[in-house]
């Protein structure tokens, strides 16, 4: 039986936990899921470090309940925030002689980038390959150079930092529910994970939006490459303000509002259509024109919209990725979501819903796109756990038929540097490199 994982998505509206493990039909059986308002988080940054650990210990528990009080000890997160940032680098290293390319040598190629200068404060979660070039040779794309002969390795990388002490708030906030930190992945992969298929994330090339509570990320993918991230300051919460101060009500009404009634595109709306809000304090209800709602959601939706379309051009990839838009996040069950982002991108637009990955019979509830981000945390986390699994046992057979080295031979011989292979963390082939963490990072 496969291990136990726990994904765990701190957000700035919600707090959802999932525990899960792969069947034996390759799919992933949810056991137990949680949610609960999030509190002491703005725009995926911790600001209130006890009030995020009460309300992750809240989700928690209800996710434990639902799988038989199984105990949670550890878990993997997502971070997101305007405070992530993207840096494309040229890594580098000479082999020493001309010679075979190994895993080892991938392996020292992306550690020594987590050595490069970053202005103060800042800290590296990911270094993700590209292309790779061997003796100024570019190799192809999804090829390592692994058996390939040569004098040097070099390869295109992205690089993905984060705010140190925004870092330390959300892995302190976990500590204080009782918990330990696994793993930290980028949340917009995550996201692509539970929403992306093989030909999004491959040879076609897709575009992931996440409308969340407080920022929208983005993240494209082709080749089974990440070419390009970022975070735009602006979500539901925004949505939710400009329909606080239009229309007159207070944010819960305001949500409800989205949700159940808004719409992107005002044309569609008609003027008749009308809603009834109940009044505060006793006061008569206020009555609501939907087409009024409409205008001023449209309004905010374009601003993001248009900005994610310039990142899409910033990104040189907007012609090369076939499979266009995916949209995914609580902000993707927005009424015409879709068609308002084909209008603006001018790309095809699709909703992406977290269930092709999850085994049937999975509930009906937790399909939907808000949980996109807690579901590929999970997803991503039985993949690490499958690939640990599978190097200790390669691991064990080399022992089974190596004889054991005196520690004169294996001081000599370099024997540190064969736990090398053991430092890549690949989660499928676009996530290569993902888990390469320093001590002080996890």
């Amino acid at each position: 039986m496969s291990k136990i994982v726990v994904g765990l998505d701190i957000g700035t509206t919600k707090i959802a936990c999932f525990i899960g493990q792969a069947s034996e039909n390759g799919k992933v059986k949810i056991l137990g899921y949680g949610k609960t308002k999030s509190v002491g988080v703005e725009r995926g940054v911790v600001r209130n470090i006890l009030e995020a650990s009460n309300s992750i210990v809240n989700a928690v528990a209800e996710a434990s309940a639902k799988a038989n009080n199984f105990e949670v000890k550890d878990v993997y997160i997502g971070i997101a925030g305007q405070h992530i940032k993207s840096i494309q680098n040229r890594a580098s290293i000479s082999l020493g002689s001309r010679r075979i390319i190994t895993e080892e040598d991938i392996a020292r190629l992306i550690s020594e980038q987590y050595d490069i200068m970053l202005n103060a404060g800042e800290e590296i979660i990911h270094v993700l390959p590209q292309v790779y070039y061997v003796d100024g040779d570019e190799l192809p794309f999804n090829i390592k150079p692994v058996g390939v002969l040569g004098n040097k390795l070099e390869a295109n990388v992205l690089i993905i930092t984060a705010n140190s002490g925004n870092l330390y708030s959300i892995k302190e906030s976990v500590k204080r529910a009782g918990l330990t930190v696994k793993g930290v992945i980028l949340e917009p992969i995550a996201s692509g994970e539970a929403v992306l298929d093989s030909s999004d994330k491959g040879e076609s090339g897709a575009c992931l939006v996440d409308i969340g509570g407080g920022t929208t990320d983005i993240a494209i993918f082709k080749d089974d490459v990440i070419y390009h991230t970022a975070v735009i300051p602006m979500a539901g919460d925004a949505i939710d303000k400009d329909i606080m101060l239009g229309c007159s009500v207070v944010q819960g009404q305001a949500e409800s509002l989205k949700i159940k009634f808004g719409s992107c595109l005002p044309e569609n709306v008609s003027e008749d259509d009308i809603i009834s809000v109940p009044g505060c304090r006793n006061q008569a209800a206020k009555e609501i024109s939907m087409k009024n709602l409409a205008h001023i959601i449209h309004a905010r939706v374009q601003l993001i919209l248009e900005q994610v379309e310039r990142e899409i051009e910033l990104s040189g990839m907007k012609k090369k990725i076939i499979n266009g838009v995916v949209i995914t996040g609580g902000g993707a069950k927005m009424n015409y979501i879709d068609q308002f982002t084909e209008y603006v991108t001018a790309m095809y637009a699709r909703i992406g819903v977290p269930n092709e990955h999850l085994e049937s019979g999975a509930p009906e509830e937790i399909s939907h796109p808000m949980y996109a981000t807690g579901i590929g945390l999970l997803l991503l986390g039985i993949k690490e756990e499958a690939k640990k699994v599978n190097e200790e046992n390669v691991s064990e057979n080399k022992g089974d038929k190596e004889p054991e080295m005196s520690d004169e031979r294996t001081e000599n011989s370099g024997g540190g540097s064969t736990s090398g292979g053991s430092i890549i963390r690949k989660i499928g082939k676009y996530l290569e490199d993902i888990f390469i963490e320093k001590d002080d990072v996890l």
